[in-house]
């Protein structure tokens, strides 16, 4: 297990970088603790495959230094890191039996043969392959090949750290939720350093102890998923996390109250913020309302997904979202919204702005 920490990384696949565009992961400067698992959030492109490889050392950044436990990796290869890495197709031998493969990265290291056997029968019912474990990998359906992937990344105890490039891909659904089980529990029990690449918020919050969300390249908030739902750090964060995601109103902000299309909202907070300004509300603290202040709104649909109602709604020129309890009514003359006041979040040019403290 390693504590991983980038000093100033930053990569391009441009020969001559220039501009912040010309950079597929701008630059980022953080410390992975050791013994923690952390999910890379984001939309496809955003950077998470390519920062995933410079940890890995498939791929040498442009700018920038990699280090585990505070020794410079940034050029070393991959061998010499002592990490595992699954990806997203799997890659196993198909002239192997699942309990060759599943044994090889051991054998490669020259382990005994009775830890090797304990290992592989181990890793063989976490992956639910007991069974199949004499088989011949060739002919296996694509999830059971990842299954071997994932039992080849697990099997050894004694890595850095545990690499992980969405490798659910191929699985079933009802498998991908006991895979994700058993990898907490790999983790649980060993402490291995784990990263996680996804474009899953699902797989994300309920895998990492900490969710990095990436947008354009950039990490724009690294937090637990109850931070990331409580307080959005950006507007991409508020949208991609969350179903459905944040709301978000332009507003002119004026202190502690706002501005919302001809509407005055009180904030519960003084904020000083500047250029492209916004509220963003999730739709769990929207109210719906018939009289009284709010902003006007007009209901377009209802949608019942079970345990709640989702109320599609038009505010301000707005599409809005608002999440009310299974069988509760809605006054047949609603015409506005309200927000709860502590689920309010202010942005200016997609940044949270916090609270001033020394304002009344």
């Amino acid at each position: 297990m390693a504590k991983i920490t980038l000093e100033h990384l930053a990569h391009s696949y441009l020969p001559n970088p220039k501009a912040p565009d010309d950079f597929a992961l701008k630059e980022l400067n953080h410390d992975w603790s050791d013994g923690e698992a952390y999910a890379l959030l984001g939309s496809s492109g955003c950077g998470k495959s390519t920062l995933l490889n410079i940890i890995s050392g498939l791929l040498i950044p442009s700018q920038g230094r990699v280090l585990f436990d505070g020794h410079d990796v940034t050029t070393a290869p991959t061998a010499k890191r002592n990490i595992a890495q699954v990806f997203q197709f799997p890659v196993v031998y198909d002239t192997m039996t699942v309990r060759q493969n599943l044994a090889f990265p051991l054998k490669n290291r020259g382990m005994d043969v009775a830890e090797i056997k304990r290992r592989v029968q181990k890793v063989g019912a976490m992956i639910d392959m007991e069974a199949q474990l004499d088989h011949k990998a060739r002919g296996l359906t694509a999830d059971a090949k990842q299954k071997i992937s994932l039992g080849r990344g697990m099997v050894r105890e004694d890595v850095n750290a545990l690499l992980f490039d969405e490798p659910l891909t191929v699985i079933d659904p009802h498998m991908k939720w006991e895979l994700r089980t058993q990898l907490k529990k790999l983790h649980h029990d060993f402490g291995h350093t784990m990263i996680y690449v996804t474009h899953d918020q699902t797989e994300a919050l309920t895998f990492a102890d900490k969710v990095v969300v990436m947008y354009d390249g950039r990490v724009v908030q690294i937090g637990t998923p109850q931070e990331l739902f409580e307080r959005p750090g950006h507007t991409f964060v508020g949208y991609f996390i969350g179903s459905p995601g944040m709301n978000l109103f332009d507003a002119e902000i004026n202190g502690t109250s706002a501005r919302i299309g001809g509407a005055v909202v009180e904030l519960g907070a003084h904020y000083a913020a500047t250029g492209k300004t916004q509220v963003g509300v999730r739709p769990e603290f929207i109210r719906i309302a018939s009289e009284g202040d709010g902003i006007p709104a007009k209901v377009q649909r209802i949608e019942d997904v079970g345990r709640h109602q989702v109320v599609r709604l038009d505010a301000a020129g707005t599409s809005v979202s608002a999440v009310i309890a299974e069988g509760q009514t809605i006054p047949a003359d609603a015409d506005r919204i309200r927000f709860v006041t502590e689920g309010i979040n202010v942005y200016a040019d997609d940044w949270r702005v916090t609270a001033r403290k020394d304002a009344a």
